[in-house]
C-alpha cells in the first residue's frame, strides 16, 4: 500500500509546481475578497476542487448567495461523474467505503497520470490517493501562499501565474492522448463545447462537452463488443 502511495505521489510531482501556481491565483483572489485564511483553506480540504472553488470565490459577495454558490458548484464539478466511470476498473472489487474514501481527493491532475500509469498495468487505488494527496498539498500550498501575497499582488495576471493552469491542462492533454481513435470524441467534445458556450450561461460547456465526447468514444466501443458477442 505505502509503496503504490509513494509511487503515485512521486509521479504527481511534475504538475505539483503548477498545482501550486495556479492556486497562488485564487489565494490572492480570495484576499481582496476578505476571505479568511482559515476559511480558504477549509474550502481547500472540504472542496478540493479548482475549478469550483475559483467560481465560488467569484461570487463571495455579502450576503453569500449560497444557493447560487451551491447549484454552480454543482454543475461545473459534474464533470466528476464522468471521472468516476473511467476509474470503474482501477476501483474493480473495492468496498463503497474504500471508493468514497479515495475518491475525496481525486483531482484532474492525479486522474490524468493514474489513467496513464493504468495504460501500462501499474496503477491502483493507492496511487491514485498517493496523487491525490501531492495535488492537495501543492494546492493547499499555493493558494495559503497567494493569500498571504494578496495585498502585494494586485493582478496576477501580470506575473502570468494564471498561465499555469493552461500549461498543465495542455500536458495532461498530451499524456491521455492515444492516437488516431481519440480524434473523434475530443473533436466532438471541442465542438460541443464552443457551441454550448456560445448559447449557454454559466459552466454547462464543461459537463456538455464531456458527455458528448465520452459518448462519441463509447459508440465504437459499444459496437465493437457488439460485433465480438456475435461471434
Amino acid at each position: 500500500m505505502w509503496n503504490h502511495i509513494r509511487r503515485g505521489c512521486v509521479a504527481n510531482l511534475p504538475v505539483a509546481a503548477s498545482v501550486a501556481a495556479y492556486g497562488s491565483v485564487l489565494g490572492v483572489l480570495a484576499a481582496q475578497k476578505n476571505i479568511g485564511l482559515l476559511t480558504l483553506l477549509m474550502m481547500n480540504l472540504s472542496i478540493f476542487a479548482g475549478s469550483a472553488q475559483f467560481i465560488m470565490v467569484g461570487m463571495w459577495i455579502q450576503p453569500l448567495p449560497i444557493m447560487e454558490i451551491t447549484l454552480a458548484v454543482l454543475i461545473i464539478n459534474m464533470r466528476y461523474m464522468l471521472i468516476g466511470a473511467s476509474l470503474n476498473p482501477v476501483f474493480a472489487d473495492k468496498t463503497l467505503t474504500h471508493k468514497f474514501l479515495m475518491m475525496h481527493l481525486v483531482a484532474d491532475e492525479n486522474w490524468a497520470i493514474t489513467m496513464a500509469a493504468h495504460r501500462k498495468g501499474s496503477a491502483s487505488t493507492y496511487f491514485l490517493f498517493g496523487g491525490g494527496l501531492c495535488v492537495l498539498a501543492a494546492w493547499c500550498t499555493g493558494t495559503m501562499t497567494g493569500h498571504v501575497l494578496g495585498a502585494a499582488i494586485q493582478d496576477p495576471q501580470a506575473f502570468a501565474l494564471d498561465f499555469a493552469f493552461l500549461a498543465v491542462f495542455t500536458a495532461i492533454i498530451v499524456s491521455l492522448w492515444r492516437g488516431k481513435e481519440d480524434v473523434l470524441p475530443w473533436l466532438a467534445a471541442v465542438i460541443l463545447a464552443i457551441v454550448a458556450a456560445s448559447f449557454l450561461p454559466g459552466k454547462w460547456y464543461i459537463v456538455i462537452g464531456g458527455i458528448g465526447g465520452a459518448l462519441f468514444a463509447a459508440i465504437p466501443a459499444a459496437r465493437k463488443k457488439g460485433v465480438h458477442d456475435g461471434k
